[in-house]
């Protein structure tokens, strides 16, 4: 069973889980799925304050993605530590020599460090990366209505076209970023 977890399942076996995962939601009365909410759930629950957009049940409404976000936090400190695998992040040929290019060589973690370490978040570069980067999110899927896998799963399964277009904009947002942002951020 152990090496079951310590290999990536095929997407055969995942994708009907997801899709599953979305019908059960539609199901139980059109929940919708995804993490940015969890802000406002949690917003709701400390400091509703006198702002409307607090002002509602969180418990009726948002208790059961509260529990969903502790859960993929445990899965990922499950996934992530306990069961961590020692083998470096696999890449392809091409996009080991696309990063090498950029300066990135070290792939022995989940993440390649020399962009996520506290040295690099100290660099104006490494600032705009991660508190600019992490305030655009945050903005973005509020403005968006949702994040990437509350549009992305939820949104069409239930067929709804603004999920379609958000979900080609973050597609084509990210490879954006990938080619003409990420080369300008990255130390050489």
């Amino acid at each position: 069973m152990t090496e079951l977890l310590h290999r990536p399942w095929p997407w055969y076996v995942t994708g009907p889980l997801l899709g599953l995962v979305a019908v059960s939601l539609l199901a139980i009365g059109n929940k919708p799925f995804g993490v940015s909410s969890n802000l406002r759930h949690i917003w709701a629950a400390c400091l509703p304050g006198n702002v409307a957009y607090f002002k509602y049940d969180w418990r009726r409404d948002g208790l059961w993605n509260l529990v969903f976000i502790l859960g993929v936090v445990a899965g990922g400190f499950v996934g992530g530590v306990l069961l961590a695998n020692p083998h470096p992040v696999a890449t392809t040929p091409a996009a080991g020599t696309s990063l090498a290019k950029l300066g990135i060589h070290d792939f022995s973690g989940l993440v390649p460090r020399e962009l996520f370490t506290l040295h690099m978040l100290l660099t104006p570069r490494g600032f705009l990366m991660f508190i600019g980067g992490g305030f655009l999110i945050g903005f973005g899927t509020a403005y968006a209505g949702g994040c990437t896998s509350g549009h992305g799963i939820t949104g069409l399964a239930a067929l709804q076209l603004p999920s379609l277009l958000t979900v080609i904009s973050f597609f084509a947002a990210g490879a954006a970023a990938s080619f003409f942002v990420l080369p300008l951020l990255v130390p050489r």
